[in-house]
């Protein structure tokens, strides 16, 4: 299976709230009209992977200090031909840029999706959650400015709407 059809898999069985219905919708027809849709070439938008990490046993988050949005933000990012899966895809990007091995995603499937435009296209984010293993250390990869964790409730303070939602709904899925 490839990716695309992965991606078209995922998003057909995905059950979210109602307000994600819309938008799931719109993906999937993204990717009917655009056999390029997973790939960063496509300039109408693309699909992105991303990853929440969680460290429930602290009750806080590890966030990224984007280097070219310059935004703190879950681990995530284009989707690269290695990737077999949208899960892997995410897996991957939530293990580079944050530096942590052994990240597990939650059960279930993605938590949410959330559509930004970014310098180079819109981003069709499928957003996962993944939990860090007991005694997990960050390492700042090169995309990012800094690398930090916050408590649930300080996530409000420096993050956006979109991040905040997926903190609420990966604690929900938790």
């Amino acid at each position: 299976m490839s990716l695309y059809d992965d991606a078209v898999l995922v998003l057909k069985n995905l059950k979210n709230d109602e307000d994600q219905e819309v938008l799931r919708q719109a993906y999937l027809d993204h990717l009917a009209e655009h056999p390029d849709g997973m790939w960063k070439a496509c300039e109408d938008g693309h699909i992105t992977a991303s990853a929440m990490v969680i460290d429930p046993e602290h009750g806080r988050v590890l966030l990224t200090l984007h280097r070219k949005l310059r935004m703190w933000l879950q681990m995530g990012g284009h989707c690269e031909p290695a990737d077999e899966t949208l899960a892997a895809a995410a897996l991957r990007e939530g293990t580079e840029e944050s530096g942590i091995s052994g990240l597990r995603l939650l059960p279930g499937g993605p938590v949410r999706l959330d559509r930004h435009r970014t310098p180079c296209a819109w981003h069709l984010d499928v957003q996962y959650a993944a939990l860090a293993p007991s005694g997990a250390v960050e390492a700042i990869s090169d995309e990012s400015l800094d690398l930090r964790w916050f408590t649930y409730d300080e996530v409000t303070e420096v993050a956006d709407e979109s991040v905040v939602r997926l903190v609420e709904a990966a604690r929900a899925r938790l």
